[in-house]
């Protein structure tokens, strides 16, 4: 078994289901309205997927895309790992269902839940997997259908979540590559968990008739508490990840951050001395996707030109939990 020096991503690829629910769309479902949404999240609309369609469906889609743009056969991947708050059910893993859908022989996967961090940490398992020599091509799938899970009559979550996937593969740098992931900060916070948190469905209140008139298998959320968090600390830990690599936010080409809420990314972008035209935001056309929101980022950053081969870029997310996540790397694709 040998080490590398660097992983790279070396594809990247997305998708959301095509059913936008616009905030007009919102208007005649809850008490609510456009200007109010657009100012306190910065959302304009977001894609849902149709009933019947499950998260591993958003998620084989971005996989196929991650594989055909790459030139990549499904054959070549050796791991899976499946980030999601939404998976198709407790078990089996979602993993396993796209790996079927794959029609992918010899393969192992996994399931990880971080909440909004997921992706981010699973970036940076499969990292390790490849960095430690003991896979060559390891596929990282963010994906959450989070509609199913949203209450369209509290109007404090309905307007912020959307559907989508993103999938990305995991490789060792060629020699020579300065390309890949440079170095990462993560961070739990357990004092927050009933900050942002779904209390129905697990072992502690399994689900009976009492927990769903109780509306316990949707998203609750205290948005103060939330938002506070959010501002201090993904601002925090990206201090801290620079600073330890000699570097300050006017140093990277590009700030992909999660989706929550615009104000937090434009808060933490302004604390860290970041350039506004490096800062990535889309969550006006999705919304907040979970763990499909940097991968998400990523693909829109690249069709707006800001994202090359060569860019410093940083990654950083805050999620339920508290999960905290930062990522410095060199895009090689």
């Amino acid at each position: 078994m040998t080490t590398c020096k660097r992983v790279k991503i070396s594809a990247l690829g997305t998708y959301v289901p095509p059913r936008i629910l616009s905030n007009a769309d919102l208007e005649k479902m809850v008490e609510t309205n456009n200007d109010w949404i657009i100012e306190r999240t910065g959302i304009r609309e977001r894609h849902i997927a149709e009933k019947g369609v499950g998260t591993s469906d958003l998620a084989l889609q971005a996989a196929k895309c991650a594989l055909a743009t790459s030139g990549t056969e499904a054959k070549e991947l050796e791991a899976i790992i499946v980030c999601s708050v939404t998976p198709d059910m407790f078990f089996p893993a979602t993993a396993c269902l796209v790996q079927d859908k794959l029609g992918l022989k010899n393969i192992w996967g996994f399931d990880m839940n971080a909440a909004c961090s997921s992706f981010v940490y699973g970036l940076q398992v499969g990292t390790q997997f490849v960095k430690s020599g003991a896979h060559k091509k390891v596929m990282v799938i963010g994906a959450d259908i989070m509609s199913s899970i949203i209450d369209y009559s509290d109007r404090a979550t309905c307007v912020i979540f959307g559907d989508g996937a993103g999938a990305i593969i995991l490789e060792p740098a060629t020699d020579g590559e300065d390309f890949g992931v440079i170095d990462f900060l993560h961070e739990i916070d357990g004092s927050g968990a009933n900050a942002l948190y779904m209390p129905g469905g697990g072992s502690l209140n399994p689900s009976t008739r009492e927990t769903v008139d109780k509306k316990m298998h949707y998203v609750h959320q205290d948005g103060q508490a939330v938002f506070k968090f959010a501002v201090r600390k993904m601002a925090d830990i990206c201090g801290r990840l620079l600073e330890r690599n000699g570097l300050k936010g006017e140093d990277l080409a590009c700030f992909i951050p999660h989706q929550a809420n615009k104000r937090i990314i434009m808060a933490t972008a302004e604390r860290l001395g970041m350039h506004p035209d490096s800062v990535i935001i889309n969550i006006d056309r999705f919304g907040n996707t979970t763990s499909a929101t940097i991968p998400l980022a990523m693909q829109t950053a690249r069709e707006e030109g800001k994202l090359k081969k060569g860019d410093l870029v940083l990654l950083a997310s805050v999620g339920a939990g508290f999960t905290l996540g930062a990522t410095l790397l060199r895009w090689a694709i």
